[in-house]
């Protein structure tokens, strides 16, 4: 069903006139006496990025305008490739976790722990419980750093400075707290196949309960009081980017995109992985689908993230963090260096990676934009035979058009912010 805000899909036609430079995308439909006036019109073809600062480098959009309206989109995804799939296939599963960090580099603990766990999935292993946890916590941290990205960005995209100082300070005194366990700021590849590369500290978990209360919440709110009702807010986001229900479904939306729809669907809910199960939290939903709901929903997003961080540091237990498998997890650094079985141990592990059964394992996590699944292929060797990535950011690159058609200009980087499209995620 189409939305009833903007044109839906049976609203749009496709031309495959190869002299139209929109042969395979969508544009909005025009009656018989508006096409034989084209050769009179005042409609004109520009482009936007890959150059354009809010493209990120590695997104063009030809669209043409009728005056300052967007009548056609082409959405070009394809200036980033480094290879990702392939590079997995000639590297250890080891050596391909840097990699997953480069995918979502606003979130990078989310894709670490999901590869990390498809691999534990071939090798049907459990890690121990305290990796659990410390995966659990690490995880939302990362997605409030993702969202406090996204909506920050979003806001100094539409002049809002003062919120997107707040957002990104707190971004920063995130960052600088995961530093202090992961030893890097942004692309930390903390996980391990079978567990992590270090344990945290009660110290380190008390300061994440500091961060929170005397930080991040009040910052929140400030932000909030700034913008939830401020008229140039409300007039550039509520009734903008609107994609229905629907359409969202039927493009494979997932993540804040698709539950500003109104659509309840969170993998950490529907398709509990980790131990998630046990914490109580609700999945924030929008009603329109449009750029205020996607503000929205990622705020709400971010308050049950400290939730859920709170409840887990409350429930953490003490123990191990690798699992006790010779076959999966790095021996001890004391070992390696006075011990032959563990210095061997660790040669083969390092030169010839882990070696799963021969297999096929597909899992999902909750990313900070969606869906994040990996798809990996094991022939029994040290390196994947087959590695691929369903990343969000990609697939919501595909049906961006819905929300640009029939608005203004203007309104194309702010829809695009909301989109929160990571370059990374649409290496293709």
């Amino acid at each position: 069903m189409a939305s009833p805000h903007l044109p839906g899909l049976k609203d749009f036609e496709v031309r495959d006139d190869p002299a139209y430079p929109f042969p395979h995308r969508y544009r909005l439909a025009r009656t018989e006496e508006e096409r034989e006036e084209e050769e009179l019109d005042t409609r004109m073809i520009i482009n936007i990025g890959p150059s354009h600062p809010a493209m990120h480098g590695t997104i063009k959009m030809v669209v043409e305008l009728d005056g300052e309206t967007i009548t056609a989109v082409d959405v070009i995804p394809g200036y980033l490739h480094r290879g990702f799939e392939k590079e997995a296939e000639a590297h250890t599963y080891n050596q391909v976790i840097p990699y997953t960090d480069r995918l979502n580099y606003c979130s990078p603990l989310i894709n670490n722990f999901g590869y990390c766990e498809t691999v534990e999935k071939l090798f049907e292993v459990k890690v121990p419980e305290r990796c659990e946890y410390v995966r659990v916590i690490m995880s939302e941290l990362s997605r409030i750093t993702d969202h406090l990205t996204a909506v920050g960005a979003a806001l100094m995209e539409l002049g809002a400075m003062t919120a997107f100082l707040y957002m990104i300070e707190q971004r920063d005194y995130l960052w600088e707290h995961i530093a202090h366990v992961t030893g890097a700021r942004m692309t930390q590849s903390y996980a391990r196949v079978g567990g992590l590369a270090r344990d945290v500290t009660p110290d380190w978990l008390e300061r994440t309960r500091t961060l929170f209360r005397e930080q991040l919440v009040p910052r929140l709110q400030d932000i909030h009081g700034l913008l939830d009702r401020n008229r140039i807010f409300i007039d550039r986001m509520r009734g903008v980017g609107i994609v229905s229900r629907e359409d969202a479904i039927n493009y494979g939306f997932t993540g804040p995109v698709l539950r500003s729809t109104g659509v309840q669907l969170d993998c950490r809910r529907y398709s509990p992985y980790s131990i998630y199960d046990r914490f109580e939290f609700d999945v924030p939903t929008g009603k329109y689908g449009d750029n205020y709901d996607r503000y929205f929903v990622r705020m709400r997003e971010m308050e049950e993230s400290i939730r859920i961080v709170e409840q887990a540091i409350d429930s953490i237990p003490g123990g191990p963090i690798r699992v006790d498998d010779a076959r999966v997890s790095l021996p001890p650094k004391a070992e390696v260096y006075g011990n032959i079985e563990a210095l061997m141990n660790h040669f083969k592990l390092i030169m010839e990676g882990p070696r799963p059964p021969a297999g096929e394992k597909y899992h999902a996590v909750e990313g900070g934009n969606g869906e994040l699944g990996f798809y990996v292929v094991s022939d029994g060797t040290g390196r994947p035979y087959k590695c691929r990535v369903r990343p969000p950011s990609f697939i919501h690159m595909g049906g961006i058009h819905l929300m640009l058609l029939g608005h203004q200009v203007a309104d194309i980087v702010p829809v695009f912010g909301q989109i929160n499209m990571i370059g990374g995620e649409c290496d293709r």
